[in-house]
């Protein structure tokens, strides 16, 4: 599989593109007005101080021009969790939703080695993950670090990590605990990515967020 974040096309269809140009360049105008900072409990650069929606997440936002703000889940329900493979290290997946322009996003993103969790967007508001704008708008997307045909990256600690993450999403938005609610990217339609991939243990991660729940 080619690189999970494209850099020739787009992540943004349906209601991404009703994101205004009136509404871009106010955020770019706050960017410009704070300091972009990273870590945990650092500044959203666009809305102000605001801890990650996860407890004892990082908190590295992703760029205004990459997710669209939003009021969830008072405008759309959040009824699934949509689990991804970075094709990236960690601190590159950061990075790349951080640039201005990328135009893709995750909610979160699991580092492999300690499932230490990183959050790039509020859960309110919709990341652009799933290459769909219909589920994107329904979802929490979450990120595995690594490669979907490298096992080494499918760490005790990254399942133990995202399935206590995922079971708290699952929590808060009264989310069943199910292989219908909580999928794969490639299970999304018209997706055209094949992550989790085949070396992703869905049996073992559902039971590890059950637990979890």
């Amino acid at each position: 599989m080619l690189l999970r974040f494209p850099r020739d096309r787009s992540a943004v269809t349906g209601d991404e593109r009703a994101f205004t140009r009136r509404r871009l360049v106010a955020g770019v105008a706050a960017l410009a007005a704070t300091t972009a900072c990273s870590g945990s409990g650092a500044p959203n650069p666009d809305t102000g101080s605001e801890p990650p929606g996860y407890p004892g997440a990082q908190w590295v936002p992703a760029d205004i021009t990459n997710y669209t703000p939003a009021n969830r889940p008072s405008s759309h329900p959040v009824q699934l969790v949509i689990v991804h493979v970075t094709q990236e290290t960690f601190p590159d997946t950061l990075m790349l939703f951080g640039r201005p322009g990328y135009r893709a996003s995750a909610h979160y993103t699991v580092r492999s080695e300690d499932g230490h969790v990183a959050q790039c967007v509020r859960e309110h508001d919709v990341a652009w993950h799933a290459g769909n704008a219909r589920y994107n708008w329904r979802s929490i997307g979450v990120e595995h670090e690594g490669r979907v045909d490298e096992p080494r990256w499918f760490t005790d600690a990254l399942y133990a990590g995202s399935a206590a993450l995922t079971a708290a999403i699952c929590r808060r938005y009264r989310i069943p605990v199910d292989r219908r609610h909580v999928i794969g990217h490639n299970e999304v339609p018209g997706a055209d990515h094949t992550d989790p991939g085949p070396l992703w243990d869905w049996p073992r991660y559902m039971r590890l967020v059950a637990a979890a729940s």
